[in-house]
């Protein structure tokens, strides 16, 4: 397994190889505990996260000590594990959270997104080994500087839109009121396109996202990421909120909404990390 950080606090690790930058996961809602034998301790969301994506083959294990001294040829995957917890020193004491995961994403092919689908289907399975969820909100932190290079091939120019279809669209009794919050730390990255990423948002996502309003907002509507300032240029000064209507309330879903958001943000000229928060309205 690889090392762990001592401090749980998101960076990169200093071993990872083809990185595209920290992705950090926040789920918050509600969670009812599967009963465990009074002895036994709660299973470790890092050591659960971890096994996940080496079953899913979603782990890049290039970064382990001893592959090319043995001649190994290590998988290459979609991220490098990084860290992962129940509860997190710098969350918000008023706030539900009930897991987050760290990992460091593998640089991007030029026609894929960065995989927040499986990262967030990763999280929430790791999650589920520990009781039922009830998930509120979902926060994720994508390093869109690592889109920069991407030479986008002219069938995939958005390459989450290739899944699309995937999604229920039309289909109103699954469809969830929910908000979609994006800030860029203290700088105004965000806020300063906010118009023009909401109109490339809604001719993408329409069906999947139908966006009904849009607003800039103050930090203080904000909900605060459990993980230090420092590594993303935070605090949030002022953010851009949709509200509108997600066709079903999965981590499917609003990891694809995400991506998205992140490659549009991308063609905009952000290259900062970007906090995108969905919550359920």
């Amino acid at each position: 397994m690889p090392k762990r950080r001592i401090s749980a606090q998101p960076g990169i690790a200093p071993e990872a190889r083809f990185s595209a930058g920290t992705m950090f996961a926040a789920l918050y809602g509600t969670l009812d505990p599967l009963a465990l034998v009074d002895h036994e301790p709660k299973p470790d969301a890092h050591a659960l996260f971890y096994q996940r994506s080496i079953a899913m083959g979603w782990l890049d294990d290039r970064s382990a000590g001893g592959g090319s001294e043995a001649g190994m040829n290590r998988a290459s995957g979609l991220w490098s594990m990084n860290d992962a917890g129940w509860n997190h020193p710098l969350a918000a004491a008023d706030t539900d959270l009930i897991s987050w995961f760290q990992v460091e994403a593998s640089r991007v092919a030029d026609d894929r997104p960065l995989p927040v689908q499986p990262f967030l289907q990763c999280a929430a399975s790791a999650t589920a080994r520990v009781g039922a969820i009830d998930l509120s909100a979902v926060q994720i932190l994508l390093p869109l500087g690592g889109l920069v290079d991407a030479e986008r091939p002219p069938y995939a120019p958005v390459p989450a839109m290739q899944t699309k279809d995937w999604f229920p669209a039309g289909h109103q009794s699954i469809a969830t009121p929910a908000q979609v919050v994006i800030a860029s730390g203290q700088g105004y990255a965000v806020t300063d396109i906010a118009d023009q990423l909401a109109d490339q948002v809604d001719s993408l996502s329409g069906g999947v996202f139908d966006r009904v309003t849009l607003e800039l907002i103050e930090s203080g509507a904000l909900l605060l990421p459990p993980f230090g300032d420092q590594f993303w240029g935070g605090p949030a000064l002022r953010g851009v909120r949709m509200q509108g209507h997600l066709c079903e309330w999965t981590t499917d879903s609003i990891g694809w909404l995400s991506e998205v958001v992140g490659d549009a943000g991308a063609r905009l000229g952000i290259q900062c990390p970007v906090l995108i928060t969905v919550t359920r309205a």
